[in-house]
């Protein structure tokens, strides 16, 4: 997953001279999907009162986006539509737009990736599309700043990361890949603006990821993260890469606008050819 760097409590602004911080720079944390959910913004407006409480307004609406994401697609949660809909105690016409629209994608991400993405692949009756909910809940959460007039920002959900903007003149978003088998390590820093990250792996919840053709947890990637345009897509094609296992590199290296990075089970490090 995504880990902090310097000055941040989950992703952090690449140091200027001297290493100070962005000024303008604010952060906010919440739990929320059973993980920690950041949000920090850049303003630029030299904490100015009205500027401020509109852009703390603003993140607010983005954690609510969040929470709202959860209460519909938890597969834990009873209630949730998507609880309901695996139960037969609703029919997806029923369900919101929001609903019918991820599981639409879910279906996409299936034909697109040889069925290594499915949100039955824990079988037919085990519907579950969190291997994308986390990244399109983020990357929704990024749109409304952006339409609130928070330009420079980034939303980390638990190693998923949208990036906008940048936090200050000549700056840059600055995010560290954990290492999954030397916890607190690193073992890349990304340098970007504008970029949607998403690392899916064992580091922190094991071996989770199930092998939709085999019906078996997929243990010979210990993390794959891909970076791109959408969060959206690239949390779905980590989750799909370290299903596949060994064949993932040469599938993410025909991906169009997206790079990966990966980690092997035995530690082996590769990588397409122009990961950031």
């Amino acid at each position: 997953m995504a880990r902090r760097l310097a000055g941040d409590r989950a992703a952090g602004p690449a140091a200027g001279a001297g290493g100070r911080p962005a000024e303008g720079l604010r952060s906010w944390v919440r739990q929320i999907m059973g993980t920690a959910i950041s949000i920090a913004t850049w303003t630029g407006d030299g904490g100015l009162p009205d500027a401020t409480a509109a852009t703390a307004a603003a993140v607010e609406r983005a954690f609510a986006e969040l929470r709202a994401a959860d209460e519909r697609f938890s597969p834990f949660k009873p209630e949730s539509q998507i609880s309901r809909l695996r139960d037969g105690a609703v029919r997806l016409e029923r369900c919101d737009a929001e609903v019918r629209e991820v599981l639409a994608l879910c279906e996409r991400l299936r034909r697109d990736t040889g069925g290594y993405f499915d949100a039955y692949a824990a079988g037919p009756d085990r519907l579950d599309p969190c291997g994308v909910v986390k990244g399109w809940a983020a990357e929704r959460a990024s749109d409304l700043l952006l339409e609130a007039g928070v330009a420079a920002h980034y939303v980390n959900a638990g190693g998923d990361v949208r990036l906008r903007g940048q936090p200050g003149p000549d700056r840059l978003w600055r995010i560290g890949i954990a290492d999954p088998h030397r916890p607190g390590e690193l073992i890349a820093t990304v340098r970007a603006s504008d970029l949607g990250i998403a690392t899916s792996g064992i580091a922190e919840r094991g071996a989770h990821v199930l092998d939709p053709h085999r019906g078996a947890p997929a243990v010979e990637l210990a993390s794959v993260t891909v970076v791109g345009e959408s969060l959206t897509l690239a949390d779905a094609y980590a989750t799909a890469a370290v299903a596949m296992g060994p064949i993932a590199l040469d599938w993410l290296a025909g991906l169009d606008g997206y790079e990966a990075l990966l980690v092997a089970a035995d530690g082996a490090i590769s990588g397409t050819p122009e990961f950031p």
